[in-house]
């Protein structure tokens, strides 16, 4: 049996982006954060407030830089087909399973850090 290239195995990766602009109408960031939970599967929950909104999700990828390039670009390639704002990325975070477990078992939570499909106010 063939061992597996380094650049195939990939890990899962918890994602946080949050994104800033002009202020719009809460009602319908909530309703393109709801499209795009339905456009991008794997995205856990959605946070929003007039001008910013915060998504996070579970990606799967190579390394921590492979996850960040696609994290950049996931408000942007979504906007026009979930009707998002054009708001600018200002802020990604990247951290491994492990990490997000360790997180959730020192808050006195379990795993479940937040409640999948899940969009709330900031």
């Amino acid at each position: 049996m063939a061992t597996p290239e380094p650049e195939s195995l990939t890990s899962l990766w918890f994602v946080t982006v949050t994104v800033a602009g002009e202020v719009v109408d809460a009602h319908a960031i909530r309703s393109g954060l709801e499209r795009l939970s339905h456009e991008h599967p794997f995205l856990l929950s959605g946070r929003y407030a007039a001008d910013r909104a915060e998504v996070r999700y579970w990606e799967e990828a190579p390394d921590a830089r492979s996850v960040l390039e696609l994290a950049v670009g996931l408000w942007h390639e979504h906007r026009a087909s979930a009707g998002l704002p054009d708001w600018e990325v200002v802020g990604v975070e990247v951290i491994d399973r492990e990490t997000f477990h360790r997180r959730g078992r020192h808050m006195g939570q379990g795993p479940g850090l937040i409640a999948a499909g899940g969009v709330s106010p900031l």
